[in-house]
């Protein structure tokens, strides 16, 4: 009996033991991923110059509590962030529309070429924004919408990666029901939304954090066709705040910090999304 009994407390005090060693190991990292945070917190609070004469310590020196008021007036982050936010909303509104058409169309519809445009969409993935940053900006300017919401949104209306991603999630839709749904009546626009987009919400979620953040933080394309303050985004705006003075480093880092928040609401909203969508694929099948 007292064999019996040896062996259930060993294999729990080897559980505890192996359950404490990945709370230490997660603690690390999180310190890890913590600790910059915490020091644009610190650095954010403390006076420049009093900062770095204390040796950059890990706790605010002479601190400024007014710092966020002063980077917020200063930077008129409030009318940048309102005009970011509706530029966010309206691209990622435009590219969730139009990669889940295109992205429906590439994975049950029959058409000519189709897989060779298929392709071509996926080669468009592999050029960077640089290279066609002149043509498009030539574009802007031939139709006059330098310092306009088109001009910021139109050329971000569609998303190849948005599409790639969609009609693989619409390609793992189980085909009985596919067949389910012929057989209730349903046709394309039915059975995609109430069936292939229901199916891949993980999916969806995931790419519209993705389009929103990418819209978000987006510097070069508005720096390129704003050249008015009333029309300078978020990122653009953190730019124009007297940051490269030396003794105005805190305020810009205040600023980068409130910019910040909207990011932080999106992935504590989105968060279930985020993991259900990264291991969609494991699960599946």
């Amino acid at each position: 009996m007292a064999t019996e009994t040896a062996i259930p407390v060993t294999s729990r005090g080897r559980a505890r033991r192996r359950a404490a060693g990945w709370y230490v190991l997660l603690g690390v990292l999180s310190s890890l991923v913590l600790y910059p945070m915490w020091m644009t917190v610190v650095r954010a609070f403390s006076d420049p110059f009093i900062y770095l004469q204390e040796g950059q310590p890990f706790l605010p020196t002479a601190i400024d509590w007014g710092v966020f008021r002063t980077a917020w007036s200063d930077g008129a982050l409030g009318q940048a962030m309102a005009l970011s936010v509706l530029i966010a909303v309206l691209i990622t509104v435009a590219q969730l529309v139009t990669s889940v058409a295109a992205a429906y169309a590439f994975a049950y519809l029959r058409f000519p070429l189709k897989n060779v445009l298929f392709v071509l969409l996926l080669a468009s993935l592999l050029l960077p924004i640089e290279v066609t940053l002149l043509a498009n900006i030539q574009t802007i300017r031939e139709l006059e919408w330098l310092n306009s919401i088109q001009g910021l949104v139109v050329p971000f209306t569609a998303s190849a990666f948005g599409i790639f991603l969609l009609r693989q999630g619409f390609l793992g839709v189980p085909s009985e029901l596919r067949d389910a749904a012929r057989l209730d009546g349903f046709g394309h626009l039915g059975f995609m939304w109430r069936v292939a987009l229901p199916t891949n919400r993980p999916i969806v979620g995931s790419f519209i954090l993705i389009t929103a953040l990418g819209a978000w933080n987006s510097y070069l394309w508005p720096r390129t066709v704003v050249d008015q303050e009333r029309w300078q985004t978020v990122q653009v705006a953190l730019r124009s705040i007297s940051v490269e003075r030396p003794e105005r480093f805190n305020v810009g880092v205040a600023a980068a910090l409130i910019a910040f928040l909207p990011i932080l609401i999106l992935l504590i909203v989105f968060q279930k999304q985020i993991i259900r969508g990264l291991t969609a694929g494991a699960v599946k099948g």
